[in-house]
């Protein structure tokens, strides 16, 4: 049976030769590691780019092509909590790429170029990536001629529940776009309000972490939403690039097979964890995998970005291997756009994603070095997310005790206000997208050499997937 092709991928090494001739920083990046630009013949001699050896070793202006920050229209920046903040310049013609995504969503999922649609953008405003970036996406569809008004409420739960009260009921849908924990604490503020979410047609629009099917589900059933399939979307994005790939109805009718087939999944993804699958467009954003099982990805734009390292652990397959893939295993998936796939486990093994912060060790170690916890801890955690019984997700730090040390709930207390006020602190994403509510991490306290967490002998693993329950 014959499919149907995509787009011609993005040529790297016309990306490479473009930013070694254009992009100063660039130029020294290659130089200093004794890479001649003409002797590269093949994209994978091209040196892999990271945070640290490129974008925190190089001045802001020198990355950009021409050596020009004033032809950026915006910037980003992204969490200073692993370093020293990042700033991401940006052109409206950066933007297309990711405005395509979101049309993609918005498009075939919810069919918004045939029904009134209120965006509410439910993501922190700010120099973030999420919210300013939501706004210009879905501002140039409307441009595009799509009926969409966007609201930016920002992520205030009374502001977005008044203008969903106000104005959801004069469109004929209403979307909303936000972290999974977020969008739901808004959705479960309404029902206890008593908002009607079904009579809204709600659609939702997610991004920064990965959720379960049964999440999806209840989200759906909370809010009214008939097709889960297409009327809930993640999107993959980060500050680097904005949005690398979205959710498809394609996509999700697989992943849910998947979350039904657990062997099945693990046979394709090598891994009992379900990730996050999304399809992309390669001639935007062009990915690789590392040899550790970590993604790379090549984009164009105002500071190039050539064989970026994100780390994020996930793989790559294409249409056709996904297609045949499914049917060998007794599931035909039906229709879809003829674009690759990428699968993501999370942000780096390094970090958590907490409604869409990134929570690193290094926060938390702070918070545990405070005079009042330090005494009677060895310094040593492990940092994950749980649900609860509701599906609530809440940051869960397992602390080992010092030797001797007993384990009280007062010190339970003490670690968790201790922990709460250093990422508050230090992340200025936490204190910012996550609600105060939340911002207390759970705390259990584990004796010194607890098998479980901290064994004998081996290496400490900081993070752990995030599948555990409170």
């Amino acid at each position: 049976m014959h499919e149907p092709s995509g787009p011609e991928p993005l040529s790297v090494l016309a990306l490479f030769r473009d930013a070694a001739g254009n992009v100063p920083a660039y130029a020294r990046f290659l130089r200093e590691l004794g890479v001649d630009p003409g002797a590269v013949g093949d994209p994978s001699w091209i040196p892999l780019t990271t945070k640290i050896n490129y974008h925190q070793r190089y001045g802001l202006s020198e990355r950009c092509r021409g050596g020009r920050l004033d032809t950026a229209a915006m910037v980003a920046v992204s969490s200073g909590s692993s370093g020293r903040p990042t700033v991401w310049p940006r052109t409206v013609e950066d933007e297309r790429p990711v405005t395509a995504r979101f049309e993609q969503v918005f498009r075939d999922g919810f069919r918004a170029a045939e029904r009134s649609t209120l965006a509410v953008v439910c993501f922190a405003l700010g120099n973030w990536v999420g919210g300013m970036y939501t706004v210009a996406a879905c501002r140039q569809l409307a441009a595009g001629g799509y009926p969409i008004t966007v609201a930016a409420p920002g992520n205030d739960v009374e502001e977005i529940l008044r203008v969903v009260g106000e104005l959801g009921p004069l469109f004929e849908q209403t979307v909303l776009l936000g972290y999974p924990p977020f969008v739901k604490n808004v959705v479960d503020a309404g029902v206890a309000r008593g908002v009607d979410w079904p009579s809204m047609q709600v659609k939702l629009v997610l991004a920064g972490e990965v959720f379960s099917e049964q999440w999806r589900d209840l989200m759906a059933g909370r809010a009214g939403i008939a097709d889960p399939e297409s009327g809930v979307a993640s999107l993959y994005g980060t500050a680097d690039a904005g949005v690398l790939g979205n959710e498809t109805a394609l996509s999700v009718r697989i992943r849910r097979f998947l979350a039904g087939h657990p062997e099945v999944a693990s046979a394709l993804f090598g891994d009992s964890r379900l990730p996050t699958l999304v399809q992309y467009d390669p001639a935007a954003r062009l990915f690789e995998t590392a040899e550790d099982g970590t993604l790379v990805f090549s984009a164009d734009g105002t500071v190039p970005l050539v064989r970026y390292h994100i780390a994020d652990e996930g793989g790559l397959l294409s249409y056709a291997e996904m297609i045949l893939f499914c049917r060998r295993h007794g599931f035909e998936p039906g229709e879809g756009p003829p674009l690759p796939f990428v699968y993501v486990f999370g942000r780096s093994l390094f970090t958590v994603s907490f409604f869409g912060a990134n929570v690193y060790p290094e926060n938390v170690t702070v918070g545990l070095e405070r005079p009042a916890v330090s005494g009677w801890t060895t310094g040593r955690f492990v940092l994950r997310t749980v649900e609860d019984a509701d599906r609530d997700r809440w940051l869960s730090v397992v602390v080992e005790l010092a030797p001797g040390a007993e384990a009280t709930p007062e010190r339970e207390r003490l670690a968790a206000e201790s922990i709460r006020t250093e990422l508050v602190r230090l992340n200025s994403e936490f204190a910012h997208y996550v609600p105060a509510e939340q911002q207390t991490p759970l705390v259990e306290l584990r004796a010194a050499d607890d098998p479980e967490y901290f064994p004998k002998g081996v290496k400490h693993r900081w993070t752990r997937p995030e599948d555990g329950a409170a």
